[in-house]
């Protein structure tokens, strides 16, 4: 059994994040916290084996509870759950002793996903944010100068977007697609959407040939 506490300033995404695991065998929800200060209390008394923390919070935020978590509680992991996707947020996170960092856009099946992985002392990170640093280092490595009059690169094409478009190639359904990446079917067509508008591309077919020759797919 993994005993969690969860802490975020958000009431309603607590009570949220507690609905969608209720139905856990291993997740027992052991605490709940507004801020920092009051995960280190809960702790005092209460038995944990992963703290689920955003980063921006009241009084003592995730940056500031971290040293004292780790110095207190060295035994509890800390998967942090937040929206911010900069990869600064990310190393420095990880840089204080989290094991985990996954978006709260995530879906459930990843978040459980990354609270089994973190519980066993493994480290998690979440798709999107390891795609976007992917692409960003892929990206930062081109030596080509952009062309002002060309449809673009790829380079305007956010990693999940690229992401979408190389399962798009591979024949798969907007359905399987978002079955594969722990989304929902909308989200896949408002992605395929927007890569079709920023590509210019008329069709589906039109878009995979223009993929093909920018080399963004084989």
């Amino acid at each position: 059994m993994t005993r969690l506490i969860l802490a975020d300033d958000h009431t309603i995404l607590r009570d949220g994040i507690r609905a969608l695991l209720s139905a856990e065998a291993d997740l027992d929800i052991v605490g709940e916290a507004s801020n920092g200060a009051e995960v280190l209390s809960i702790l005092e008394n209460t038995a944990a084996d992963v703290v689920l923390m955003d980063v921006q919070m009241p009084v003592l935020d995730g940056f500031a509870t971290m040293p004292e978590l780790r110095r207190r509680f060295p035994e509890v992991r800390v998967l942090v759950l937040t929206m911010l996707d900069h990869e600064n947020y990310v190393a420095r996170m990880f840089e204080a002793g989290a094991l985990g960092y996954v978006l709260k856009n995530a879906a459930i099946s990843e978040i459980k996903h990354a609270i089994r992985t973190v519980a066993t002392s493994n480290t998690f990170l979440c798709t999107e944010i390891g795609l976007n640093m992917l692409y960003k280092a892929v990206a930062h490595s081109a030596s080509q100068a952009p062309d002002d009059n060309a449809p673009t690169t790829g380079a305007d094409l956010t990693a999940r977007e690229l992401e979408v478009l190389k399962l798009i190639a591979e024949g798969m359904t907007n359905g399987e697609i978002s079955d594969k990446l722990f989304t929902s079917k909308r989200t896949i067509e408002t992605h395929r959407q927007n890569i079709i508008a920023k590509t210019q591309a008329k069709n589906t077919a039109a878009l995979i040939k223009l993929a093909v020759s920018r080399g963004l797919i084989s």
